[in-house]
């Protein structure tokens, strides 16, 4: 179709799309979508290659936020039976680390939930850093630790993060919709002042919320115009106990399409499919790998995902491999534009000077360039992200008061688990 083919041939001279044609690829029937996924595949493949990223979340401090964000399981008032719990000492985030990375990440993102940190705060993230690259100087490391304060993101540069994640979740005319605690432009200036400060910026967004297309449209527009080397898509997962329990929007369709139209948007940008695949996409999760060049291994923040080795399997059954430490992840020029922005973040190989937070590159299929460059952007992207599981009574009753997206028996309640392992608990980790 003619559409396809200008966003294919703009995707390969890493041009954006006009506002018309992302929304025309949500407005694409069911009968189109392998078209449209083979399309974006294309743009994919000749920036990322085969290459699948892999990253890793450590939960630092779980529950007990202050903010009132409606999609979240530790939001004020939450009645998500999720794990709560303070601080990790660096030690145990260190071990913690040591799982994913064993498991083949090459980025491991520290979250803590709260409005933002205090500079005590700072110290402690500092010091974990410190303990996780005394065991592995090579790993790149993200922190989504909320709002910043002015010289917050420099102290996490000099500490040796690499990248800073906030995501800005939705439009900014709906943002008053979901949260009233903080701003849109609280959030922009999170994602400023970290990119200011020499760290790669990583912030995405949740779809699902009940948001037009225009609204999607509009987010992801934004994020590329806010220089985002990292984009984390989640789907919302509508848990009991938050404002949105009733928000079953999606189908495994709709996920792609919308994966889709942020890969045209962002042709030369790391996609990562974050909170909410395994329940949404299900089966059709390979296809999303067509679509995206990372994602996260193993559990989320507060729910549990599907096995670690699960995804290393379909990732070698789909025909990709993984990311590892001697490959860079943005293609050259990217990471060139952000290591201007940055300070040098990305110009070298992981763990070398600078802090670089790739290395060198294998080329795409459709590639005349080795690929190379820095952030990928970790995240709290999946902020409470799963939930507690939803009776299937419920997830039928909240399927039936929606005008559009997944029926009642679509809904994989099964694969909704709150994460009881890990970090913060005596079990062992799925990594």
């Amino acid at each position: 179709m003619d559409l396809l083919d200008t966003l294919t041939a703009k995707g390969l001279r890493g041009e954006t799309p006009t506002r018309e044609e992302a929304l025309a690829v949500l407005a694409t029937t069911d009968d189109e979508l392998l078209d449209v996924v083979a399309a974006a595949g294309r743009v994919r493949r000749r920036w990322f290659g085969r290459r699948v990223k892999l990253n890793y979340l450590v939960n630092l401090k779980s529950g007990l936020c202050p903010e009132d964000c409606s999609y979240c399981s530790q939001r004020l008032g939450s009645k998500a039976e999720i794990l709560k719990y303070t601080w990790l000492k660096p030690n145990q985030a260190a071990e913690a680390a040591k799982a994913g990375v064993s498991g083949g990440a090459k980025r491991v993102c520290l979250v803590a939930s709260g409005r933002g940190p205090t500079d005590r705060d700072i110290d402690r993230v500092t010091d974990t850093v410190a303990a996780i690259k005394e065991a592995d100087p090579a790993v790149e490391i993200c922190a989504c630790l909320g709002l910043l304060s002015d010289n917050q993101a420099e102290r996490l540069k000099a500490a040796g993060v690499d990248a800073y994640n906030h995501n800005l979740n939705t439009s900014e005319g709906t943002y008053g919709d979901i949260t009233t605690t903080h701003t849109y432009a609280d959030r922009v200036d999170t994602v400023q002042k970290a990119h200011g400060a020499g760290l790669s910026a990583c912030s995405g967004l949740i779809a699902g919320m009940g948001e037009s297309d225009e609204d999607l449209v509009d987010v992801v527009f934004a994020l590329r115009e806010l220089g985002s080397d990292s984009v984390p898509v989640n789907f919302l997962i509508p848990f009991e106990g938050t404002p949105l329990a009733k928000e079953w929007n999606l189908s495994p369709q709709r996920c792609l399409r919308i994966l889709a139209m942020v890969r045209f948007v962002n042709p030369d940008t790391e996609v990562r499919i974050a909170g909410g695949r395994e329940v949404h996409l299900r089966s059709m999760q390979p296809l999303g790998l067509h679509l995206a060049n990372s994602i996260f291994l193993g559990d989320y923040l507060t729910s549990e995902g599907q096995a670690g080795q699960t995804d290393l399997d379909m990732i070698a059954d789909a025909g990709f491999e993984v990311e590892g430490v001697g490959e860079r992840t943005l293609p050259r020029h990217r990471a060139d534009i952000a290591a201007a922005a940055a300070g040098g973040c990305g110009s070298g190989a992981a763990g070398g000077a600078g802090g670089g937070c790739g290395t060198a590159g294998v080329p795409g299929e459709d590639a005349d360039a080795a690929v190379g460059g820095c952030g990928t952007g970790g995240g709290c992207g999946p902020c409470g992200g799963h939930g507690h599981a939803v009776p299937v009574a419920a997830a039928a009753d909240a399927a039936a008061d929606t005008n559009a997206g997944t029926s009642a028996d679509e809904v994989r309640t099964d694969l909704v688990r709150v994460r009881r392992r890990g970090a913060g608990t005596e079990l062992a980790p799925n990594a």
